[in-house]
């Protein structure tokens, strides 16, 4: 695979073989980051479990501390009070079928997160196919289904993010922008690897984090040490 100059200039001061400290890593991901926008630094966590397995899964949100320097758009299934409730909270768009439709019509995807009130899933269950691919259907685990719209809304714009495990055993997460600094982006890896190890399930054996790497958009990845976990 061919890659460009600046990334082979940062792949050069990242160690492939060393695991880094988290406050170390990320200084090297926020030197090494030469994108001319502000990157998005995400994290990769290899599990050793085994998804195809009901009792081996691992999904959950946390709020990160400083956020993940984007503002995600919110849509809501709701009605009544409630739609009222989440749109006072901050959603960018709510309604019933109304949004059903929009979805299957217009093939409309302008929001990052569905959260619905438990009595609209009937209606939410319609968009399984369309949603459902994507990673956006709401779900109780990840705190998207409930009776407090509002306060769901209000969690994800604060920088609620969603982890769950891929088919390959892999947790993909942003935990902030390279403009945050290794401070800031060390306190919201501490606070995702201890919801992840706290998440760790019952059926799971031997060594739970395999393998954790930090990466920048464009930039290389860099070893994370885990150890302390």
């Amino acid at each position: 695979m061919f890659r460009g100059k600046k990334y082979q200039d940062a792949a050069k001061q990242i160690e492939k073989n060393t695991q880094y400290d988290a406050a170390e890593g990320f200084g090297l991901i926020c030197k090494t980051a030469s994108a001319k926008f502000d990157e998005t630094v995400e994290l990769h966590v290899k599990l050793g479990v085994d998804s195809r397995h009901a009792d081996q899964q691992v999904r959950g949100a946390i709020v990160l501390p400083n956020g993940t320097g984007k503002t995600a758009r919110v849509l809501v299934f709701a009605k009544g009070d409630k739609a009222d409730a989440a749109r006072e909270a901050g959603a960018d768009y709510v309604g019933e079928m109304d949004m059903v439709e929009k979805i299957q019509k217009e093939n409309w995807f302008d929001f990052d997160v569905v959260v619905a009130s438990p009595d609209m899933m009937g209606v939410v269950g319609r968009l399984g196919k369309a949603l459902g691919p994507k990673g956006l259907m709401p779900s109780p685990k990840a705190g998207t289904v409930t009776p407090d719209v509002a306060k769901a809304v209000k969690e994800v714009k604060a920088g609620k993010v969603e982890y769950r495990l891929d088919k390959t055993n892999i947790i993909h997460c942003p935990i902030g922008k390279v403009s945050f600094g290794p401070e800031k982006l060390t306190e919201n890896f501490n606070a995702l690897m201890g919801a992840i190890v706290k998440a760790k399930p019952a059926a799971a054996k031997g060594q739970y984090i395999k393998s954790c790497v930090a990466a920048s958009t464009m930039g290389p990845g860099v070893k994370m040490n885990t150890a302390k976990l």
